[in-house]
């Protein structure tokens, strides 16, 4: 049976991507054949060969080979906007089966599989799915990465109270963005730490991908640890 975690955000544009692609090589070194999943994307471009969204097909790139794209990301929107409004305005409703058969595709071909989310933890698939919802419904853990910009100690506090209520907490990221100067970025990894426990990893967008790998690998065994144990940090 394989093995798969989530990834959400405290918000758009935190690194989830950035994240996922390098806990995916790091995987992949270590001899296990990994598998990026983007069940929901929004933002794409029109190809010849139909949308492509730049994080799916980084995923894919960072992905074991010989998958194809709609093997990563199965649904599709054109504009940069939160899902279920692309749904609505391509009327083009997100069907959860969908995303449960793809992902249990790459279960099959898979031995670790690493689920990208959309934005935020409660982004909304449909009028009644949250992203959050479809998580828990597979009792997926999920690690929260953690943008460190002002505002992140609030929006991560608050995610990490709602991922542990859904019993799908798997800890966090220290994501330095390339494009945060307010310097507080220690305290600001101290402060959550105290309240969430140590992050798994802390990178830096700005690092060579190298750099980043290093980091999941040297964390791997304590997020199989804390996935195969139902590990949740502290209450906050």
């Amino acid at each position: 049976m394989s093995t798969v975690v989530g990834i959400t955000g405290t918000d758009t544009g935190v690194g989830k991507t950035v994240v996922a692609c390098a806990l995916l090589r790091a995987l992949r070194a270590a001899g296990h054949i990994a598998t990026g999943y983007k069940p929901v994307a929004s933002g794409a471009e029109a190809t010849p060969e139909g949308l492509r969204n730049e994080d799916a097909l980084a995923l894919l790139d960072a992905s074991t080979p010989g998958l194809a794209y709609a093997d990563i990301n199965p649904v599709t929107f054109e504009a940069a906007i939160a899902p279920h409004i692309a749904a609505a305005r391509e009327e083009r409703p997100v069907d959860p089966d969908v995303l449960d058969a793809g992902l249990a595709a790459l279960r099959a071909r898979a031995d670790r599989v690493v689920v990208e989310g959309a934005g935020g933890w409660c982004v909304p698939l449909t009028p009644e799915l949250d992203f959050a919802d479809w998580f828990a419904a597979h009792r997926m853990p999920v690690v929260l990465v953690v943008g460190l910009k002002l505002g992140a100690i609030n929006h991560a506090v608050l995610s990490a109270r709602a991922m542990q209520d859904a019993g799908c907490w798997a800890g966090w990221v220290a994501n330095q963005l390339p494009d945060e100067a307010t310097g507080t970025a220690d305290e600001m990894v101290a402060t959550l730490s105290a309240r969430l426990g140590p992050p798994l990893v802390r990178i830096g967008s700005h690092e060579p991908v190298a750099a980043m790998v290093e980091a999941w690998t040297a964390a791997l065994p304590r997020l199989d640890g804390a996935m195969a144990a139902g590990e949740a940090a502290p209450t906050v």
